[in-house]
């Protein structure tokens, strides 16, 4: 059984179609690449999945339960996190602080214990700094736990992104273009830590990249999208070598 099943997905928006029958399904333990040229329909899926889109039709299924109509704050609560393309963070406060928020959805105390400072409050507040810690180290941003984040380099704060959708503590981390606006050498920092990712914490990714080479080295398998449909899918051997992949995200001309 598939953790992630996507079965004839549509979306519409007045006349246009996002979303025009996508099928995918994403194994435990894989990292799973989607790729299409720009308007293709890579955050569209994204935006159902995560509950901020509602399709038109079609299933979605997650550890076997039907994620259609759920809010986005169920979605995180069943195990799904998103890294954001355009950085979700809050610029005053501290590496700290916004990794903390990634833990909101798990905190168990009540109202009435958070204000009185209650021990039960301090003892939770304290495990959830742990796992923050652990993830500060995972990622190498010990230098800059105290910091706010405004005041830090774009490859850096894309990894406290990264480091906050891995508080969540997902089942499954949906990853929008984690390699953008960096770098070489960041590039390839960030493609270490997906592999680390999948290799030490154990965690499903399906990832959306513009950088084909990026995607081609680190997915099990490739879900290639154009104007809203699946054109492709397989091994990344199967997609280098596919001519319809080629003509449409390469924009090279297939083989008659």
């Amino acid at each position: 059984m598939s953790l992630l099943a996507i079965n004839d997905l549509h979306l519409s928006f007045g006349g246009v179609r996002a979303l025009n029958g996508i099928s995918l399904s994403v194994e435990e333990g894989q990292i799973v690449g989607l790729i299409g040229p720009n308007g293709a329909g890579k955050t569209s899926l994204f935006n159902c999945i995560c509950g901020v889109y509602i399709p038109d039709t079609g299933a979605i299924r997650f550890d076997d339960k039907n994620m259609v109509g759920l809010k986005p704050y169920r979605v995180a609560e069943a195990g799904i996190a998103r890294m954001f393309q355009n950085l979700a963070l809050f610029d005053y406060l501290t590496t700290m602080e916004n990794l903390l928020l990634g833990r909101h959805h798990l905190y168990r105390t009540s109202w009435w214990s958070d204000m009185m400072g209650a021990g039960r409050y301090r003892d939770e507040e304290i495990r959830h700094r742990k796992v923050v810690e652990e993830i500060i180290e995972f990622l190498n941003l010990e230098r800059y736990r105290k910091h706010p984040v405004g005041m830090l380099p774009y490859g850096v704060l894309k990894r406290i992104e990264l480091g906050r959708a891995l508080c969540m503590e997902p089942k499954l981390l949906l990853l929008d273009e984690p390699a953008a606006g960096l770098n070489q050498e960041e590039t390839e920092d960030m493609a270490r830590y997906i592999l680390d990712i999948k290799e030490e914490l154990g965690i499903t990714q399906l990832l959306i990249e513009h950088d084909l080479s990026m995607v081609l080295d680190l997915a099990d398998a490739i879900q290639v999208l154009d104007f809203g449909q699946g054109i492709a899918s397989g091994d990344p051997d199967a997609i280098r070598a596919n001519p319809r992949v080629l003509e449409a995200y390469a924009g090279k001309q297939a083989a008659p």
